[in-house]
């Protein structure tokens, strides 16, 4: 029998890692063997409650896009980081925080930020010159996470990330790493990390604190947006716009730091792939590592999906990894080929069937964000020479995202 309990271990020890990595590992193949076994709608359980994982394109267009209210996120493991973001807020405020955020990510939102993408590309560019000329050694994975952390940063708070702010982050990756082992209890999971949590907290208000003593700028990032919706809605606590901060953090940098690492890695894997244009690159790269791998959701009342009876109560797995890699949806699944990205090219229409930021009401609401600033970036890194990396990870990690599972030490030709 699989289960998701998480080992109840105080700290992130290397014996705790490697029993999560398993225990990520078996579920994963657990649902790949029920899909290929029963289907795109396949019930079984995982541990004491009834399951049902979704990977057909309308079923899982019934779950996300449809019934959303139906179909409902519970207590989200990132609470204790992410607080009332908009990540786990629900019901009527998660409609509040998501209306007021969505504005700035998408039309003329996201126009305010090319200057801040396109700079931080640029601060990465630099940097990767100097790699090829001097031949030095580094981890693209890092430069990726570096990157991603720069261009959100700039994107909240209107300022380029110096190097305190940049190692005083390094507590938010920490909290989200040592998440899968940390105890049941919610009291002693926080306890466990309480000292990441004070300095997330410390950085988080000098932030408001200098974004509130700068008062009205003409560009303002999401921060000071934030802030201006305290001055008409009481809710905007200090404390609710530090949980949005976060929120935007995490989500905002993890996600397309692994989407970038994972590009180059297959890159490396398929060099005729090279000259593929940089949407079509990251199209790709997106269908087999999918920012949301793993979508879960709790069925509020008694339902019925294509003809499948679902009791309330039961626990709906929407998988889009293994959507993703349906060979009666994706031709050969598991080969990295961007040209189904290019324009005109034949892809599956179902609304389903490519989801790699989620799908309907919760979808990801920095999609528009998180596709610009890597093809800002790609745009000026592929010209620059081809990577050889000096070793590979083993394999992949699944956590909130599927990322490369260690180190990735290459140098620029």
């Amino acid at each position: 029998m699989v289960t998701t309990d998480t080992v109840p271990v105080p700290e992130l020890t290397p014996e705790a890692v490697e029993q999560w990595r398993a225990e990520e590992a078996q579920l994963v193949d657990l649902l790949a063997r029920a899909q290929r076994g029963i289907g795109g709608i396949a019930a079984f359980r995982l541990g004491p409650a009834p399951t049902v994982l979704v990977t057909d394109p309308a079923a899982v267009q019934h779950v996300l896009g449809r019934h959303p209210d139906r179909y409902v996120k519970r207590s989200h493991r990132a609470r204790m980081l992410v607080g009332d973001g908009v990540l786990s807020a629900t019901g009527e405020a998660w409609k509040r925080q998501r209306r007021l955020l969505q504005s700035q990510f998408t039309g003329t939102g996201m126009r305010r930020y090319e200057q801040r993408i396109a700079a931080a590309a640029r601060r990465t560019a630099e940097r990767w010159e100097g790699y090829r000329r001097s031949g030095e050694t580094f981890d693209v994975g890092e430069e990726m996470r570096g990157f991603a952390l720069d261009t959100v940063w700039r994107a909240l708070t209107g300022l380029p990330l110096d190097d305190r702010t940049d190692g005083d982050l390094r507590a938010v990756e920490r909290v989200v790493a040592a998440m899968p082992t940390l105890p049941t209890n919610a009291a002693d999971a926080r306890d466990a990390v309480a000292e990441d949590l004070a300095r997330i907290d410390a950085v988080a208000q000098a932030a408001i604190d200098a974004a509130r003593s700068v008062g009205d700028v003409e560009e303002p990032g999401v921060l000071r947006v934030l802030l201006d919706a305290a001055d008409q809605r009481p809710e905007y606590t200090d404390r609710l716009i530090r949980d949005e901060l976060v929120t935007l953090l995490v989500a905002g940098h993890e996600t397309t730091a692994t989407t970038l690492t994972w590009l180059f890695l297959l890159l490396d894997d398929n060099p005729d792939a090279r000259g593929a244009d940089p949407q079509a690159l990251v199209g790709e790269t997106l269908r087999l590592y999918p920012s949301a791998w793993l979508l879960p959701r709790h069925a509020l009342e008694d339902d019925v999906i294509a003809g499948h009876r679902i009791a309330a109560g039961t626990d709906v797995l929407v998988c889009p990894y293994l959507t993703h890699r349906d060979p009666a949806l994706w031709p050969d699944p598991e080969r990295f080929d961007p040209t189904r990205f290019a324009p005109g090219a034949d892809r599956p229409g179902q609304l389903g069937a490519y989801l790699p930021f989620g799908l309907g009401a919760r979808a990801c609401l920095g999609t528009q964000f998180a596709v610009r600033e890597t093809t800002a970036l790609l745009e000026l890194l592929l010209p620059l020479g081809v990577l050889e990396f000096r070793s590979r990870p083993a394999g992949a990690a699944y956590s909130i995202t599927v990322r490369p599972d260690g180190p990735t030490p290459a140098v620029l030709r």
